[in-house]
């Protein structure tokens, strides 16, 4: 899971050091970079600094919920007069934890201040839904396919999830087939759409945006697929379906494996 860290080279370093076992850490030097950043690259939490361009301010902040509201944020800063002042006005914005500088960031405490917000993050969230589709998978191949859809531009072919299982395409094939679910290609195609569909509910996200993210060589890709698994082109399923909605649009149809006779009669 990749953590964007916008913040000073010190405190950069200090969290880098604390969650490097669980997660990847980026650096953003500034608000543009973080924009970029988010919008490019599959950032599931950001830590942010209102000090970050170097005077106290929390308008950056304020913006970054505005644009993604589904996206964590921690705050970690230095405890002074003027960032008080900014952490008074921020305290409306949903901001669960805040994290003060040489007094309580000790690396225990950043990790799991970490920890606590990867439980609200888009693909944490997505893989909750997914659990039943997963669950009749070998336990290699779930912890592969978990893998795979938090970083969803990096694993997208079954010679890619097969390998990362260390087994062969035709052995992957068919643990798929005897969990009755559909093709691994179907499978990814399906999960990157509901992925698609999740971001694409903060307003700050474009298409192509999401597209980029996923992975996608071109947003038209995308909108085939969003046709193919939900019946929309990706602008109307951001407007007309609720997560949930798309969820069970795309799990009753492509994923959740069929009960078998015996299974409902007992």
């Amino acid at each position: 899971m990749l953590v964007l860290a916008a913040v000073p080279d010190i405190q950069y370093h200090k969290l880098r050091r604390a969650v490097a076992a669980r997660f990847t850490v980026a650096h953003a030097r500034s608000w543009d970079v973080v924009l970029a950043s988010i919008r490019s690259r599959p950032v599931e939490i950001a830590v942010v600094d209102p000090l970050l361009s170097g005077e106290a301010r929390g308008q950056e902040i304020e913006r970054l919920r505005v644009l993604f509201p589904s996206l964590p944020l921690i705050l970690y800063t230095a405890l002074t007069p003027q960032v008080a002042a900014v952490l008074l006005g921020l305290g409306q914005r949903g901001i669960r934890h805040v994290v003060f500088a040489r007094f309580d960031d000790h690396p225990d405490r950043l990790r799991q201040v970490v920890e606590a917000e990867e439980i609200h993050a888009a693909s944490h969230q997505m893989l909750g839904q997914l659990a039943e589709s997963l669950a009749p998978l070998p336990r290699e191949l779930r912890w592969v396919l978990e893998e795979a859809l938090r970083t969803p531009g990096e694993v997208q072919t079954i010679q890619q999830v097969a390998a990362r299982a260390r087994v062969d395409r035709g052995t992957c094939a068919r643990w798929f087939a005897r969990a009755g679910l559909p093709s691994p290609r179907h499978f990814l195609a399906a999960t990157r759409v509901l992925y698609a569909h999740r971001l694409l509910q903060d307003p700050g996200f474009t298409i192509e945006d999401v597209a980029e993210r996923l992975g996608y060589a071109q947003a038209k890709t995308l909108q085939q697929h969003a046709r193919t698994y939900l019946g929309l082109t990706a602008g109307e399923m951001r407007l007309s379906l609720t997560p949930d909605a798309a969820a069970n649009r795309i799990l009753g149809s492509f994923l959740t494996p069929p009960v078998s006779v015996a299974a409902s009669a007992s």
